[in-house]
């Protein structure tokens, strides 16, 4: 396990669960004072990203746990099972957003109050480069649910940004255009469910262990063909667990040589992989003979 990775995904978390719940309450106020339904769908989607942060938070914490009599792998599958979760509070937050949006359109609205296109602006720099900051975070740990908490601040950039244009319609074209802000809440709802699938798809990919590390084994088999008495490689498979890799490897070795100098190879080996790729947990080697 990866302790400074673990640590890294942790803070970043944290911060993501403080930066949503300001901009909850920001947003909130904003949205009623200001008139706008869109700014409000926009403060329920950042509400149901605070718990959303901390479900991330506890998968973070859960899937590091060090492997056990019952999880002889680890925990690690937590991850992407706390990251369905996350998915599911998104697309509860877009139901609810797209059926209000529908009530209002269908009910005489008031246009928005133009102070609310400057908090707006504010809003979609500030979640964008939070985007930035929790994707790096997520990239640098491996870690499923931050790159899903990422996309959490991408997807409220974008609505927000959707809101924006929707209340400047309703503010600039006047009498006749005042659901042009229930319209944008309704298609930012639209693409929170396409998000909750961008985020849902490598989850699953997670959990059914798809082949997704092409770079990631030849990096192991590059690194095999450094260490001494290695012939060559044939069979490998990565599994991902969390912020570390389980790696199952078939090492080619001289059929002459002992059980005694293959097994040794094999040791070799693995030590020198974990040295130079920390993320690997653990490699299972099997020996095979030229």
């Amino acid at each position: 396990m990866n302790i400074s990775n673990k640590d890294k995904a942790i803070k970043t978390t944290y911060l993501s669960i403080v930066g949503n719940i300001l901009l909850a309450i920001v947003k909130g106020l904003t949205g009623y004072f200001g008139n706008s339904y869109a700014l409000i769908a926009d403060a329920i989607e950042s509400t149901t990203d605070v718990f959303a942060s901390c479900l991330v938070l506890f998968g973070i914490k859960y899937s590091t746990r060090p492997p056990d009599d019952n999880h002889p792998y680890g925990h690690g599958r937590a991850e992407p099972l706390i990251t369905f979760a996350v998915v599911g509070f998104l697309l509860i937050s877009a139901a609810y957003i797209a059926y209000e949006s529908i009530y209002n359109i269908t009910t005489p609205q008031i246009a928005p109050e133009s102070f609310t296109l400057y908090i707006l602006a504010a809003i979609i720099i500030w979640k964008e480069a939070f985007y930035r900051i929790v994707s790096r975070k997520s990239d640098e740990t491996n870690s499923t649910s931050l790159k899903a908490d990422a996309w959490h601040h991408r997807s409220d950039a974008i609505t927000s940004l959707i809101a924006f244009i929707g209340i400047s319609v309703s503010i600039f074209f006047g009498e006749g255009y005042e659901t042009a802000d229930d319209w944008a809440a309704l298609l930012a709802s639209g693409f929170i469910v396409y998000n909750a699938y961008l985020i849902f798809r490598p989850a699953l990919s997670e959990i059914m262990d798809e082949h997704l590390y092409d770079d990631f084994i030849e990096d192991v088999r590059q690194i095999s063909a450094t260490v001494e008495g290695v012939v060559d490689t044939e069979k490998c498979f990565v599994r991902k667990m969390g912020l570390t890799y389980h790696v199952d490897l078939h090492l080619i070795v001289d059929g002459e040589i002992s059980v005694v100098k293959g097994h040794d190879i094999a040791h070799r080996l693995k030590n020198e992989l974990q040295r130079q790729i920390p993320e690997i947990s653990d490699v299972l080697i099997h020996v095979e003979p030229q």
